[in-house]
């Protein structure tokens, strides 16, 4: 399953945000049709869906990076949510932080539920959520037990905005790494510039609660000069997540089949 297909907003944690990281050896990737490239200083990997792979123990060592810069003024992150909404909501008090942030009509907000995970979703449009960033949408998870809020998700792409261009979610992507790197994430929980399958992990961290967050720059991967891996971006998707190990997600039963 892409990250980047036209319903994006409606995949949940177990499907796309979720990502185990595994070592292995060394790749550098760089950005099509600019001058400026991601950086590859640090060791390289590679991750899947959590939904495809098994823990980290039976494939390889998990690794995380250290912070790219110090957290400014001493601030520790707190990943409580996104803008008015936060972690724990019902649907009907997100919708009027939807409202309150983005000064929408109550019919620009749509709802779908993801039938797999029998969680709910509510979406909307809106632009220069990052200034300058383009026409964006925004969805929000309701969890399948709680029906409470355990995610948000920001999604920068052609099908959001016509106009954007692949330097443009290039240089939203590195605005938001560079903003999380010195947010004040746990050092062992953070992880930058990482290639992944379709893209690059451009952060990845989470605060003392255990709420995540995930950046990670959608595109397509082709052979460039000197064996480096040029990637095209098509999608930028930014997650906060309030529990990535345990999401309130439908599982089967262990044994029902």
């Amino acid at each position: 399953m892409n990250c980047d297909q036209r319903r994006v907003q409606s995949l949940s944690l177990a499907s796309c945000a979720l990502l185990i990281v595994t070592v292995v050896s060394p790749l550098g990737i760089a950005l099509a049709q600019t001058t400026q490239a991601p950086p590859t200083k640090k060791p390289a990997a590679t991750v899947a869906p959590a939904s495809t792979v098994h823990p980290a123990s039976s494939t390889g060592t998990a690794v995380s990076a250290p912070a790219g810069a110090p957290a400014l003024g001493g601030q520790t992150a707190d990943v409580s949510g996104f803008r008015s909404a936060r972690f724990g909501m019902s649907e009907s008090d997100v919708r009027a932080a939807i409202l309150k942030d983005f000064k929408v009509k109550p019919e620009a907000i749509r709802a779908e539920d993801n039938k797999g995970e029998q969680t709910r979703i509510l979406s909307v449009q809106a632009p220069d959520v990052l200034p300058g960033g383009g026409v964006s949408e925004i969805s929000y998870v309701f969890g399948f037990k709680s029906k409470s809020l355990i995610q948000v998700g920001v999604t920068w792409s052609k099908a959001t905005d016509d106009k954007i261009t692949a330097e443009q979610l290039f240089s939203n992507a590195t605005i938001l790494r560079t903003h999380f790197s010195g947010a004040g994430y746990r050092p062992d929980t953070i992880a930058t510039n990482v290639p992944v399958n379709g893209g690059v992990l451009m952060f990845r961290g989470s605060d003392a609660q255990e709420h995540s967050t995930v950046l990670l720059l959608q595109g397509t991967l082709s052979q460039g000069d000197n064996n480096q891996r040029v990637l095209t971006p098509s999608a930028l998707l930014l997650f906060y997540i309030a529990d990535a190990k345990s999401p309130d997600v439908f599982r089967l039963p262990a044994g029902s089949f």
